[in-house]
């Protein structure tokens, strides 16, 4: 949590992001992911500044806990100072013990926040998915938290100005949105209409801007003028047996050769963002063929 601190910046963690993606994917298979499909709505866990703060928090936890689908699971939550925003006691359940920071009783907005993060801990826990090392496990938790209809609340709490700041979890507020934005652009949503914190707002722009361009990388149909051409040359070279093809091992996408002879394009899939292999088609009139085949999901 930071609170007063600087508060990072920018895309520093896109691919820890797109692997927590993809291991969602993986784990819970499209059709689940898809019965996400509506967000928290914010009336949900609303907490007014009037309502008691122990019979409110355990309200919104039965909320985050109702939309996980964590029916046997009951959450008690308690409050402490500590550094970090919140913590969880992962047990085989169905009891879970939430501790959240003393800062919450005055900030009782944020409170929801703090608890989808703490709630995803157990989905994980349960689902018995997670990421070796702390860093890398707790942008899992931001990452389902967002992608599962949970996370606008945490992009929301974040706040900046010249004087103070905050910020939940360990996402930058870009990568917040972005994840935000591939959900969006997945289910169709509009999330900007819920945030209260102009800095989200813009977190937000920020994140489907990259979204976005996820989905114009070639071979993608929706690759520009200038993409297309690139890819076009890159296959050429790759297909060519005294060539030496330029294409970066970390690009938007590599050849490899198939077994029975000839090559294969792989790229990440925009949605996932799963890497997908596809059969090269012999010849350059093909070329749209080839882009087009997974490029129009």
């Amino acid at each position: 949590m930071a609170n007063g601190g600087p508060v990072e910046h920018g895309f520093p963690h896109l691919e820890t992001v797109r692997a927590a993606v993809t291991a969602l994917y993986r784990r819970l298979s499209y059709d689940t992911v898809r019965t996400f499909s509506a967000s928290v709505p914010p009336a949900d866990v609303a907490f007014c500044d009037t309502d008691d703060l122990y019979l409110g928090t355990q309200r919104v936890a039965h909320e985050l806990v109702r939309h996980y689908r964590l029916p046997d699971a009951r959450m008690i939550v308690s409050f402490r100072e500590m550094t970090h925003a919140a913590h969880v006691e992962l047990t085989a359940g169905p009891e879970y013990f939430i501790e959240l920071n003393d800062r919450f009783r005055t900030h009782r907005r944020d409170i929801g926040a703090a608890l989808a993060h703490e709630v995803m801990h157990v989905y994980l826990h349960r689902l018995d998915l997670s990421f070796p090392g702390v860093r890398d496990n707790e942008i899992l938790t931001d990452t389902a938290t967002t992608y599962l209809g949970a996370g606008w609340l945490l992009l929301d709490a974040y706040r900046e100005d010249g004087a103070s700041s905050q910020k939940l979890g360990y996402l930058t507020p870009e990568e917040f949105g972005y994840v935000l934005a591939k959900r969006a652009l997945l289910f169709g949503e509009d999330p900007s209409v819920w945030f209260t914190s102009a800095q989200a707002y813009t977190a937000y722009v920020k994140g489907l801007a990259r979204a976005r361009l996820d989905g114009r990388q070639p071979p993608l149909t929706a690759a520009g003028w200038a993409g297309r051409r690139r890819y076009a040359r890159d296959r050429r070279h790759a297909q060519d047996p005294h060539g030496a093809s330029a294409v970066a091992e970390d690009g938007p996408y590599a050849f490899t050769p198939r077994e029975n002879g000839g090559l294969r394009v792989s790229f990440p899939f925009p949605t996932c963002p799963q890497r997908i292999r596809c059969p090269l088609y012999p010849s350059a009139a093909a070329d749209d063929r080839e882009r087009g085949a997974p490029g129009g999901s």
